[in-house]
C-alpha cells in the first residue's frame, strides 16, 4: 500500500509529499534518500501522513481523490552510510565550487546575489540557489552555464519566504507570461 511522508530536502530546505512502499514507514526525523523533482537527494522525514478519509470505502470519488493527493516524488529508500558519505562528499565539492561560480555570476554581469550551490546525489544536476524571483537574469544564467558546458543547472530563486516555486513566478496561472498562456522554466 502506497503511504505518504513529508520529507525536507535541499540545502536551502524544500518540504514536499513523497510516497513509499515501505512495509515499515520511516520514523520522524530519519535519513532517506528520494527522488525530487530535481533528481535523487537526501532528505529528513518530518511526517507520516494519514491516508485520505473514506479513501478505503472502494468509492470512485475515494479513488479518485486519493489519486489527486498522492505525490509524484518517491521516496528511494532509507539512507546509508554510503549514501551519507556521497552527500558529505558533494556538500564539500560544492563549497569548494562555490567562489569559481561567483566569479562566473560577476564575469557573465548578471544581476545575482549567489546564495549556495549544490549537486544532486548522482552527480547528475548542480543547483544554483540566487537571492530574487525568478526571471530574465535566472534564465540567463542557466542558458550561459550550459552554453560554457560547465554543468547541467537548475537556478533556483531563494526570497524571504524560501525556495520560490514555479506556479507563483511572475505572474504565471494569472496570465502575466504572455498571449500564449504557457510559462517557461527558468
Amino acid at each position: 500500500m502506497t503511504q505518504t511522508v513529508l520529507v525536507r530536502y535541499g540545502t536551502i530546505p524544500e518540504v514536499a509529499r513523497f510516497s513509499h512502499d515501505f512495509e515499515q514507514p520511516p520514523g520522524r526525523h530519519e535519513r532517506v534518500v528520494v527522488h525530487s523533482h530535481r533528481g535523487p537527494e537526501l532528505g529528513t522525514t518530518l511526517e507520516n501522513l494519514r491516508p485520505i478519509a473514506g479513501a478505503q470505502s472502494g468509492s470512485a470519488a475515494a479513488h479518485r481523490a486519493e489519486a489527486d493527493d498522492l505525490p509524484v516524488h518517491r521516496v528511494l529508500r532509507r539512507a546509508t552510510r554510503e549514501d551519507e558519505a556521497l552527500h558529505a562528499e558533494l556538500r564539500r565539492d560544492a563549497d569548494e565550487a562555490f567562489a569559481q561560480w561567483q566569479g562566473r555570476v560577476r564575469e557573465w554581469k548578471l544581476e545575482l546575489e549567489l546564495l549556495d550551490i549544490e549537486w544532486t546525489l548522482d552527480r547528475q544536476k548542480l543547483v544554483l540557489y540566487v537571492l530574487g524571483g525568478r526571471g530574465a537574469e535566472t534564465t540567463k544564467l542557466a542558458l550561459q552555464a550550459a552554453a560554457a558546458g560547465l554543468a547541467v543547472v537548475e537556478v533556483q530563486p531563494v526570497n524571504a519566504d524560501g525556495p520560490v516555486p514555479l506556479e507563483s513566478a511572475g505572474g504565471c496561472g494569472s496570465g502575466g507570461c504572455g498571449s500564449g498562456g504557457g510559462c517557461g522554466s527558468h
